[in-house]
């Protein structure tokens, strides 16, 4: 009997060490709602691009929009109250990009190149070629035209100091173009727009495949629009320092945070030009087993933030095998004090890939 009290005193003890820690425990952030990213085709342009910000050449009248953003959460936030939309092209030399943005007041104020343009409203550009969520690029720029531009070596969550702002894109061609009056409050506006040339030179520093892409090719990419809510004093807009930004989107991010790349749309690349007929492109099905990899990439991070060390199997991650066209897929986690490798396959129908702690994903 005494044996059964001692007992059932652990137990309870066990318990209520478990359960206070995890009261208030560090939560690893996870993205929200299905993989679900969506999906654009880029066509060459028809004919010679001028850019100035209007997007009336004939290649961008013949090359449609994406659908509308959406908040970075996604489902079910409230969609946009103002109409964000853009366009793609590409050519051996660059990639186009032409956005919209409906704006009944449009602002800026900062003008010094790679200042933190997000404190105005702006419109940016993130792009990861190789889609293995490092080495990739980030630009914003506002109604004035101002820029900043960044490569970042590792998404925040992963190490401090990953950016480098010091990067510029080299050759950048962009250009503003407004539906209104800019700094005016006294007029209702209707739009702005921006049109890029991001080099393809620029783009294969740190892309780690092949530029300018091949037919069926595709990257990762997002789009982000930051909104603030302004009010209007001695004929000046201000930013109404108890609302926080609007964040709008593309692609959902599925939480906060646009430095998840593995949440960015499915940017792919066709020969067909613009005007033309094309098939519109799927996501992969080898992406759904990256994604799994991912899942279980988060799943070491909150272990990790739990129990001070990386978990050596599924059991402890409290996770199931994949299954990929109906078939388990082998897996092996290796792991030290400070680090891990998780190999998923290789088996008929997928190669071998692999993710480290620091979220980098490749195949050997």
């Amino acid at each position: 009997m005494r044996y059964y009290k001692m007992r059932k005193l652990i137990i309870i003890t066990l318990c209520l060490a478990w359960m206070l820690p995890i009261a208030a425990r560090e939560i690893f952030p996870v993205p929200k709602g299905d993989f679900a990213p969506r999906t654009y085709t880029a066509l060459r342009p028809c004919s010679p691009i001028i850019i100035d910000g209007r997007l009336d050449d004939e290649s961008w009248q013949k090359t449609p929009f994406t659908e509308d953003f959406v908040d970075i959460e996604g489902e079910p936030r409230p969609k946009p109250f103002l109409q964000t939309r853009v366009k793609m092209l590409w050519d051996d030399e660059a990639l186009y990009i032409g956005a919209e943005m409906i704006d009944p007041h449009i602002w800026g104020k900062l003008t010094q190149r790679d200042a933190v343009i997000f404190h105005d409203n702006d419109f940016e550009v993130f792009i990861d070629p190789d889609g293995d969520t490092h080495d990739y690029y980030e630009l914003e720029i506002n109604a004035l035209g101002t820029v900043w531009d960044l490569f970042l070596i590792k998404p925040y969550r992963d190490r401090q100091q990953v950016a480098v702002n010091a990067w510029d894109i080299r050759e950048l061609e962009y250009a503003v173009h407004i539906e209104g009056s800019l700094n005016d409050p006294s007029d209702t506006d209707q739009a702005w727009y921006i049109e890029m040339k991001i080099p393809m030179q620029t783009l294969q520093e740190c892309a780690h495949k092949e530029i300018p892409p091949p037919e069926g090719d595709y990257w990762r990419v997002n789009f982000s629009r930051v909104h603030w809510i302004t009010i209007v004093q001695d004929g000046i807009y201000h930013k109404v320092p108890t609302r926080p930004e609007y964040n709008w989107v593309w692609s959902p991010q599925g939480l906060i945070a646009m430095h998840y790349p593995e949440r960015w749309g499915y940017l792919f690349f066709s020969h067909a030009k613009a005007g033309s007929d094309y098939v519109q492109a799927k996501i992969p099905e080898i992406e759904t087993a990256k994604e799994y990899l991912r899942q279980l990439y988060y799943k070491q991070k909150q272990y990790e933030m739990d129990h001070g060390k990386y978990a050596r199997n599924l059991r402890q991650l409290r996770a199931k095998k994949l299954r990929y066209r109906g078939r388990k897929v082998p897996l092996k986690i290796e792991r030290t004090s400070q680090s891990y490798i998780i190999t998923l396959g290789p088996t008929k129908d997928l190669p071998r890939m692999c993710i480290r702690e620091d979220g980098l994903l490749w195949l050997p």
